[in-house]
């Protein structure tokens, strides 16, 4: 076996979007992924399924692993001939003791990429409405250690320089040390007026900032019990944050929203919920299977093979379009078998599914449920015509039972399965449990069955309970319906069946939203 490859990758400061394009290359070819505690680890669901995981992450107060062994690390998996990427937050390069790990793999012959990462001294500021330079300010910015060497003190640093030469100052990992470096910038000629900020979690959903001046910020951090990890910054550019702060304007900015749907599905809501400022923490309850019931692939397979007698094509959702067209790949059919039929779909998500398939459905219903395409059928109906009804396999029996009642020949047709899953489900059940999820989003009834057996099976005896925590957000009645029969109150609900408007009805104005913006206002 040869010798594998090491990856030194800076993560960003935390917002997952921040990784580099090769940072994330990285991630994806990695057979072990070595992480700390200020990468997103929403970055680790891009690894490879079978990629090995170990977290090195470093608190405060102590280490989970000593960097002499984190070095070590890297270097035995890589002469077990494995790619290694070391995800660190931030920049490698800024006090991120890269150089060090480089230093041992090189002396082992080990190859070894440094893939630099946007740091949190520039990023964590701009977040806060802070930018480190501003021509109207200063053209200076100096990156400092918070802290250094157990047997070093703070006069290693030339704080006059500092004081007189910089105009904007960015202190990395320093809370801990606050009272100490506002002590010496003023004793070395800094203004006691001079602005300072800390901004805590920085990028991340749990972001707050807090600002003072240097002789009270460190009175209002201890005040405020303003934890790290926070970045410092002292200087005149602070004062910009009260007009560039931006992402606090967000409507969920603070927010950690739950996605419960499948996720070949969550991409859309997912995207959606990042736009509005908020954290999607996706946990899709189903999966999207083809049918496993031989009973029901048979039926499938003979009203496929029988589509020119259809004299309507009824789809209601984007999941029957996908499966549909699969299994008729599957079996090498014409969908040309289908010109007879006329296409109908259920709302104009479903529509531009069929049109991506260079079908065009010609009836569309202004209510994207089930009722409302039964309602805009009807004068269109008659008895003895056959309708071919492509759906899942816990398809609520309205519409079929509704067209037999009028005389229609209904084939109504498994093309998928909804089935339970549990991927990252203890991730999920964690944050539920510590009251980080602020919204859960539902956008079917079986997402809300499906949520409640995840938990059970993942150990939770009374999952309302814990659920009652957090804010409800329904795609449409009969969803909430589900929802509230066990015992959920709904806080938010979709004007629209649909993602796009489901999204919106979070940001409605006098929606429930503690601010974690700045502690001192």
């Amino acid at each position: 076996m040869g010798t594998g490859r090491v990856y030194l990758v800076g993560a960003g400061p935390g917002d997952p979007k921040l990784i580099t394009v090769r940072g994330l290359e990285a991630i994806r070819k990695a057979d072990v992924i070595v992480y700390d505690r200020l990468a997103s680890p929403r970055l680790l669901k891009h690894r490879k399924p079978d990629a090995e995981l170990v977290f090195v992450g470093k608190l405060p107060d102590k280490h989970m692993m000593k960097q002499e062994d984190i070095n070590r690390l890297l270097a035995d998996l890589a002469l077990q001939g494995k790619v290694v990427t070391r995800l660190k937050g931030g920049d490698p390069s800024v006090f991120g003791r890269v150089g060090e790990e480089a230093e041992l793999l090189a002396e082992h012959g080990i190859a070894y990429d440094i893939i630099p990462g946007i740091t949190s001294s520039i990023a964590v500021p701009a977040y806060a409405g802070i930018p480190v330079t501003h021509r109207d300010f200063t053209s200076s910015v100096a990156i400092v250690t918070g802290h250094e060497y157990p047997n070093k003190t703070y006069s290693s640093l030339d704080w006059e320089h500092l004081a007189k030469a910089i105009g904007t100052m960015v202190f990395l990992m320093g809370v801990a040390n606050l009272e100490q470096i506002c002590r010496e910038l003023i004793r070395c000629g800094k203004p006691p007026h001079m602005p300072v900020a800390l901004v805590r979690w920085g990028t991340w959903t749990d972001q707050a900032t807090i600002t003072g001046t240097l002789e009270d910020i460190a009175a209002k951090v201890k005040a405020a019990n303003f934890q790290s990890p926070a970045v410092i910054i002292v200087g005149e550019v602070v004062k910009l944050r009260e007009k560039l702060a931006w992402i606090e304007k967000k409507p969920l900015f603070g927010r950690r929203v739950l996605v419960t749907r499948a996720r070949c599905q969550a991409s859309e809501l997912t995207e959606l919920i990042d736009e509005l400022g908020g954290e999607p923490v996706e946990f899709p309850v189903i999966r999207l299977q083809p049918p496993s019931r031989p009973e029901a692939l048979a039926a499938l397979d003979a009203a496929l093979a029988d589509l020119a007698r259809f004299d309507w094509a009824i789809f209601t959702s984007v999941n029957g379009v996908e499966y549909f067209f699969r299994r008729l790949r599957e079996l090498r059919l014409d969908v040309r078998a289908l010109a007879k039929a006329r296409l109908v779909a259920v709302g104009p998500k479903t529509a531009e599914a069929l049109e991506q398939r260079g079908l065009v459905a010609e009836l569309l219903p202004g209510d994207f449920r089930a009722e409302g395409l039964l309602e805009a059928l009807l004068p269109q109906l008659a008895a003895g015509q056959r309708a071919l009804l492509p759906t899942a396999d816990i398809a609520r029996d309205y519409l079929p039972v509704k067209l037999r009642e009028l005389g229609v020949e209904v084939s109504e047709v498994d093309v998928y399965e909804n089935v339970l899953a549990l991927e990252d489900g203890d991730e999920v059940l964690e944050l539920l449990r510590q009251g980080g999820i602020h919204i859960i989003t539902f956008t079917s009834s079986s997402t809300v069955t499906n949520l409640f057996e995840a938990l059970r099976r993942l150990g939770e005896p009374e999952p309302l309970q814990l659920l009652q925590g957090a804010q409800i957000a329904c795609i449409g009645p009969k969803t909430a319906e589900t929802a509230r029969r066990l015992g959920l109150s709904i806080t938010y609900m979709a004007e629209e069946a649909t993602v796009a408007s489901l999204a919106e009805s979070l940001t409605w104005p006098g929606r429930k939203h503690e601010s974690v913006g700045d502690p001192n206002h």
